[in-house]
């Protein structure tokens, strides 16, 4: 949930009514938990060396000022790099992505160099949805960008999700940034929601996920959804989930 523009320090609302809709047990939880994972919030707010940001735009033949400072609730440079490493590998011919922004861009301009497949991206706050288009043509890549408000719930999670409209049938690459911390720290556990949809070989990339909350989501994760092959990469500032579904159920 990031443009091309600079991002503030504190997450945006989806919409003003975002606080009335969660309960009050929601809002106390996300304030005590805060106050355990504020280290990892922090280490959240850097982006990447200046060095492996220009690697990603030669990468991908970008322009200089194609990206934003990845500093904020921007996606850092290793969740960029590791994207387009999976993009080439794997050659998705549709990529589903919650939270658009700096991702956005990246995993469009990849597709049209490795095998031309198509991104969905849902936001939840509608200014970034309306923005991404014209960013994107800019760098001569198009995809399908979706206002997606945060208005469901599920018995299984705490938190709201996005209400998502026109989802694909097949996803082959799913990549989960959102929706942002302040929703709820366990409100990304339902995506699990799509993983009927992962098509089999198809990967899901779970960013931020050294944080204390996505480390619970990939737990139950892991135990819920044994036809995936889960592990966790460090190397970037803030954690990296990787699944990948099985090709058969015998794979």
């Amino acid at each position: 949930m990031t443009t091309k523009l600079l991002t503030g320090l504190l997450a945006k609302q989806s919409d003003a009514n975002l606080a009335a809709r969660r309960t009050r047990g929601e809002q106390v939880f996300q304030i005590a938990f805060g106050l355990v994972q504020w280290p990892w919030l922090l280490r959240s707010l850097y982006g990447g060396t200046q060095a492996q940001k220009q690697a990603l735009l030669e990468r991908l033949g970008l322009a200089p000022d194609a990206l934003p400072h990845l500093g904020s609730w921007k996606a850092d440079t290793y969740l960029l790099h590791r994207i387009v490493d999976t993009i080439e590998t794997t050659r998705p011919a549709t990529v589903l992505e919650l939270g658009s922004g700096a991702t956005s861009l990246v995993i469009a301009k990849a597709l049209a160099q490795h095998g031309g497949g198509r991104l969905h991206s849902y936001d939840s706050y509608a200014p970034f949805v309306a923005a991404m288009d014209g960013w994107l043509a800019e760098n001569d890549c198009t995809a399908a960008f979706h206002h997606a408000p945060l208005v469901q719930r599920d018995a299984r999670w705490p938190g709201l999700w996005y209400d998502l409209a026109d989802v694909p049938g097949s996803i082959d690459l799913l990549v989960i940034d959102g929706p942002p911390w302040a929703v709820h720290p366990f409100a990304r556990g339902m995506a699990e929601r799509l993983f009927p949809r992962i098509a089999p070989g198809g990967m899901v990339l779970l960013d931020d996920a050294a944080r204390p909350g996505e480390r619970y989501v990939a737990r139950r994760w892991k135990k819920a959804w044994p036809d995936f092959a889960w592990h966790y990469e460090g190397a970037g500032t803030k954690g990296l989930l990787v699944g990948r579904r099985a090709q058969s159920p015998d794979a």
